[in-house]
């Protein structure tokens, strides 16, 4: 961070009067704060990193009240860093602003799959913490687990069933696994089935695995209960809405099976409770019928849950969700994001895969293409059918797609079509504007889906641009417009 960029910073805190998910504010005017490892760990934990401000007040309204001391102020903080796990490398800078001085600990994020960073006076599993909004907080077992099988490439979804044996699997879709796999791979066909159980996981040591019971039991949840998916519609926009006659839900249903089976039911269970539209074409006046939401979203939406889910012994006791509000659906699957991808990168880059075989058991069934053609599908027929975008949502544990039934603008309250919310956008970023800016101007809660959603097609057009443009993700990163201005870059 240069001077200049510090100064700003300073300047930004005392307009806003608050931190963020990359911005910490520390006093320091009688000596450095004792307990900075919550803050490192959190910043380190994360893709953007994050900076802590030394000199600012938060407890006396953000007064920037300056440091005791820079020289010790920064000695001490790079001992602190040093205690931590990977070890913290903090770029430092010190400014002068009205005979007061400030410090800047710049902390980048650490490579995932060195995460989680912890502070070793507590360990692993109490020294790890995770930035919400403006706080850190203890990373819960789960979140803690979810880095080391990644980085340690466990496989969850070969466990071996103790309970399960031989004998429970159903013979026909057994036979039709293995002739669709013969028939596709020549060099498998010549070779025993009890090897090729052994070669593609369905045993482990002649003992089944959960893949198998997932994909060829007869009745999988007698060995994970909660391995199945909730489906439940909700008479208004949010859980807890209330009826005419005074229902909490509609449509109720634990939908059981295998995986090919779960998602034919929870298909079957969105278009027995999806309504069905009258459309008239203007130009040719022919009437057509059209549910609320387009199927192949809802299949691939789902598909992606049942395959993507976490499998691990953290996540057996949560099923996927289905809940059919009357503005939207929402499909919530246990287990975050898996890997190196995050949410702006979806559809557009291959993905780390969490559960290869039974992405690859089901690819050779025919139940999905293992091309990473989902999110661009769920895309394509959104856009097809007029709705709106889909939303994704990556939080502690879970993912969730939402899906709208309408076209109308949730967020700010706007009414204008397309291009006057284009518009609306261009003129507001006339002046600089981070991420969050560009979220709360929208009024829309996930900065990732208001910067995908709104912001990145008009980078496309080259009619907004980066003021970082070389590190595209940078927390300091800003949007600018140049559409009103052309050739002139704002300050």
């Amino acid at each position: 961070m240069t001077k200049e960029e510090l100064y700003e910073k300073l300047n930004t805190i005392q307009e806003n009067k608050c931190e963020t998910n990359t911005l910490e504010v520390k006093a320091a005017r009688s000596g450095c704060p004792k307990r900075l490892y919550d803050t490192l760990s959190s910043f380190s934990n994360q893709d953007d990193g994050g900076v802590i401000i030394f000199g600012v007040d938060e407890e006396n309204d953000y007064e920037e009240c300056g440091v005791y001391d820079p020289q010790d102020l920064q000695k001490k903080i790079n001992e602190q860093c040093l205690q931590m796990e990977p070890k913290v490398r903090p770029l430092l800078t010190v400014l002068r602003k009205d005979n007061k001085v400030f410090v800047a600990a710049e902390i980048p994020g650490i490579d995932i799959s060195d995460r989680p960073c912890f502070y070793q006076g507590k360990g692993r599993l109490k020294g790890s913490y995770v930035r919400i909004g403006d706080s850190d907080e203890p990373m819960n077992e789960y979140e803690i687990y979810s880095y080391e099988a990644f980085r340690r490439k466990y496989k969850d979804d070969i466990r071996i069933v103790d309970r399960a044996t031989y004998s429970m699997l159903d013979n026909n879709l057994l036979d039709e696994y293995y002739k669709c796999l013969k028939r596709e791979k020549p060099n498998l066909a010549a070779l025993p089935n009890s090897t090729i159980n052994e070669l593609l996981s369905i045993t482990r040591e002649q003992q089944i695995t959960l893949s198998a019971v997932m994909l060829f039991c007869n009745y999988p949840q007698a060995f994970f209960p909660q391995l199945c998916v909730t489906a439940v519609t909700v008479p208004g926009n949010s859980v807890g809405d209330i009826g005419e006659q005074g229902e909490r839900f509609g449509d109720n249903q634990r939908i059981e099976g295998t995986i090919p089976e779960m998602l034919d039911k929870a298909i079957e269970f969105v278009q027995r409770n999806m309504r069905i539209k009258t459309i008239v074409d203007p130009e040719t006046g022919k009437r057509q019928d059209r549910t609320d939401y387009p199927i192949t979203a809802v299949r691939e939406a789902v598909l992606n849950a049942l395959v993507h889910r976490d499998y691990s012994l953290h996540t057996e006791g949560m099923p996927i969700q289905i809940i059919m509000f009357s503005n939207r659906m929402e499909i919530i699957s246990p287990g975050g994001l898996y890997g190196r991808i995050s949410i702006d990168q979806l559809g557009k880059v291959q993905p780390d895969t969490r559960n290869p075989v039974i992405v690859t058991a089901l690819e050779v069934l025919g139940e999905t293409e293992n091309r990473y053609s989902g999110i661009p599908s769920i895309y394509r027929s959104m856009k097809e059918y007029g709705l709106r975008p889909p939303e994704f949502e990556d939080q502690r544990g879970t993912f969730k797609v939402i899906l709208y039934n309408s076209t109308d603008y949730i967020g700010s309250g706007f009414d204008e079509n397309v291009g006057e919310l284009e518009d609306n956008l261009l003129d507001f970023l006339i002046i600089p504007r981070t991420r969050q800016e560009i979220a709360d101007h929208l009024k829309i809660n996930t900065v990732n889906y208001a910067i995908h959603t709104y912001v990145n097609p008009l980078v496309e057009k080259g009619i907004v641009k980066l003021e970082i443009p070389e590190k595209p993700r940078s927390h300091r990163q800003r949007y600018y417009s140049v559409k009103r201005n052309p050739g002139v870059r704002p300050h």
